[in-house]
């Protein structure tokens, strides 16, 4: 891979699909090749349509000048270059980005989607970009949860379709649906959640902005967890081109770039 300029990768897809696609009538042609075609038409349009949420620091948010900015933001625009192509953000809510997606609203979503079996049935994923750990988040007064097993019982506070709302239900936590992390952490300030989970990196970016929040983590997840991202299955082209752009930017040094504005460390590799 290290060798294979994108340039190379594309010509080679295109020239596999054009050559597939001879003799296939128009009718039978999406149906034969799939989704395959959607590289070739982000590429007619020069446009790549990009889901995200917008409120999701430090990944996807706004800055005081109210641009869109962002590790995912600034991920997104680097693979678009490589591809040759400009982005078009479309900024939805978590709890509905995924059906955005099946509905055709946007080709892929670059938004901290992590891996999970389940998703992997339904859809593609890149090369994962992000790891990072899951923090259980309490009040800084509460004296009852310092564990995961602890959440038994407890409320936390999740956005439904997370996989941290399944790490949260699977050690027997009732769930308090959020929009997001700054809601759910509202939730537990205000009493209405015991708990919350979510990554660490994003823990440490809200209590760095907002240190007089009283919150602590109560716990530290052992594994780290593979964001990546996430595309409609049939796109077997695009996925490709997307984990070419992303190999590229990690051998050129762009990823770790990025995260360090962001984090001060590398997340795009596992420690």
């Amino acid at each position: 891979m290290k060798k294979r300029t994108i340039a190379v990768i594309l010509t080679g897809i295109l020239l596999t699909a054009a050559l597939t696609g001879c003799g296939v009538s128009k009718e039978n042609k999406k149906t034969e090749a799939g989704d395959d075609d959607l590289l070739n038409s982000i590429q007619e349009a020069g446009v790549i349509k990009v889901g995200t949420e917008g409120t999701y620091a430090p990944y996807t948010y706004h800055n005081e000048a109210g641009d869109l900015v962002g590790y995912d933001v600034e991920i997104a625009q680097a693979v678009a270059e490589k591809l040759g192509v400009e982005v078009k953000f479309i900024e939805t809510k978590w709890d509905s980005i995924i059906a955005g997606l099946d509905a055709g609203r946007f080709d892929v979503i670059v938004n901290q989607v992590g891996i999970n079996e389940e998703r992997q049935q339904k859809y593609s994923f890149s090369t994962p970009y992000t790891y990072t750990k899951g923090v259980l988040i309490v009040t800084g007064s509460n004296k009852e949860i310092d564990s995961f097993e602890d959440l038994s019982g407890k409320k936390s506070a999740q956005s439904l379709t997370s996989n941290w709302a399944k790490l949260a239900e699977s050690y027997g936590a009732e769930l308090v649906g959020t929009d997001g992390f700054n809601q759910s952490i509202d939730l537990v300030l205000a009493g209405r959640a015991d708990a919350t989970i979510n990554d660490n990196l994003t823990y440490y970016d809200y209590v760095n902005q907002q240190p007089d929040k009283d919150v602590k983590i109560a716990a530290l997840s052992e594994e780290s967890s593979e964001n990546a991202i996430l595309i409609r299955k049939g796109n077997d082209t695009l996925v490709e081109a997307v984990n070419a752009a992303l190999a590229e930017l990690a051998e050129e040094g762009t990823l770790k770039e990025i995260s360090e504005k962001y984090f001060g460390v590398d997340v795009s590799v596992e420690e």
